[in-house]
């Protein structure tokens, strides 16, 4: 068998699966619901976009990046800031006070660099940088409380924040990704000299402090309050069920229409993300068999070598990992479109990270259809083992009697069926396939 036809059927069977699970009610796994493969296969198709960010950087260039969930919950946030309308009175309460701080707090940082920068090593340096920092932080604190305190208080019960600047909620993808860039770009130009263990350190802890900015600046995000009612750039299913037309193609379909209008959002909603994940691919291939991609290869396997024939490592790196994090952006942006709301409580490294890792490595490092794979097939497994482990649980403990606390205790751990399987698949494939199911060539 050749390897493209391997390939290809290693996706025939990823579809296989979502089209069991939309037709077939058997195992106690496969539900027989469209409207469920639809969601799988909607989540699936944005994983894939994270793992194949995730693959630029490491299957590229060999940066081990654990602060997906950064650039993911930023490219949620750009939506709110994006689509959302504007707050009423938000920006004459406190939003410009908000701003100018923002301004003087970035000024401050500068002011502190040049002055390292400018004058001689020694006490009379020493002081000044202090002076500085100690100044520019009290004039950032005592513009920015009074209009942070302003703006929280405006209907804090629905908005107590800023708002957004009402563009449409597609321009947000993009803009997603140029936030996760930029922090990247910073992020970027302080860790990359790292060492790789570090480095992962390091993007792990920034991580955590973007989810913190999230959760706590409730003028930026409402925090764990949630941002609610996002705009979508498909029909709302109450909106498509008051439309007679569409009610009369639901009787049709055969279907009523509340089951219609479901399908028809979702079935939106996988058009416009397997139009963005076929681009994002095109880009990446296109980048891989170009001259810049022979040379990021060059530099993953040998930095020395590379760097003797005059390339800039650093800045090579520096350039895959703000791509690799914009598409993490663009991948948040999606996800949070698709749920319409913003919940930074419910970013974790688990999700965000773990996951998306087992989806590189298990459908190939280095090539980028095998994230693709990887990422529709691990959330096809990460949403189904969990019935799978209930069902083989009742199989085992059969013969026990129902208030048998073994049993009891097995049917309460089914839902560590999820942990048990992505560890075991991850042995499976290192142990027979070491390069993945699609390995790079």
């Amino acid at each position: 068998m050749s390897e493209t036809l391997k390939h290809t059927l290693l996706f025939v069977g990823v579809a296989v699966l979502l089209v069991l699970e939309g037709t077939t009610t058997a195992f106690g796994v496969f539900s027989g619901s469209w409207n469920s493969s639809l969601t799988i296969l909607n989540m699936g198709l944005i994983s894939a976009i994270m793992a194949l960010g995730v693959n630029l950087q490491w299957g590229f260039a060999g940066l081990f990046n654990v602060g997906i969930m950064g650039f993911t919950a930023l490219g949620g946030l750009a939506v709110v800031l994006t689509s959302m309308p504007a707050t009423p009175d938000a920006w004459s309460a406190g939003g410009k006070s908000i701003l100018l701080a923002l301004v003087l707090g970035a000024l401050t940082i500068v002011a502190t660099i040049l002055v390292h920068q400018k004058l001689p090593k020694g006490r009379l340096r020493s002081l000044l940088t202090l002076a500085v920092l100690v100044v520019g932080f009290f004039l950032y604190r005592g513009v920015f409380d009074p209009g942070v305190e302003a703006v929280e208080a405006i209907n804090p019960a629905l908005a107590g924040n800023i708002g957004g600047l009402g563009l449409p909620v597609l321009l947000a993808w993009p803009v997603g990704g140029l936030l996760a860039a930029g922090a990247a770009w910073i992020i970027g130009k302080t860790a990359l000299g790292l060492r790789s263990d570090y480095l992962a350190i390091a993007t792990l802890g920034i991580a955590e402090i973007i989810l913190s900015v999230l959760k706590n600046e409730d003028w930026l995000s409402r925090g764990v309050k949630n941002v609610v009612g996002l705009p979508r750039p498909v029909p709302y299913e109450v909106d498509l069920q008051n439309d007679p037309s569409f009610v009369e193609r639901a009787a049709a379909w055969g279907m009523d229409p509340t089951t219609a209008s479901t399908l028809y959002v979702k079935v939106g909603y996988a058009l416009l993300f397997t139009v963005v994940l076929l681009a994002l691919l095109w880009m990446a291939q296109m980048a891989l068999k170009s001259p810049w991609g022979r040379m990021m290869r060059a530099i993953r396997d040998n930095e020395v070598a590379a760097n003797a024939m005059g390339k800039n490592v650093t800045r090579r790196h520096l350039q895959i990992f703000i791509l690799g994090s914009a598409i993490c952006g663009i991948a948040g942006a999606m996800m949070t479109t698709l749920d319409s709301q913003l919940t930074p409580g419910t970013y974790n490294p688990l999700r965000f990270t773990f996951l998306i890792w087992v989806m590189v490595i298990v459908g190939g490092s280095g090539n980028n259809f095998g994230s693709v794979l990887g990422g529709l097939l691990v959330w096809f497994l990460w949403i189904k083992v969990e019935p799978l482990g209930v069902m083989l649980i009742d199989v085992i403990t059969a013969g026990m009697q129902s208030d048998n606390p073994l049993r009891a205790h097995l049917l309460e751990s089914a839902q560590h069926m999820r942990l048990f399987t992505m560890g075991l698949m991850l042995l499976l494939v290192l142990r027979f396939s070491p390069r993945g199911l699609i390995p790079e060539k």
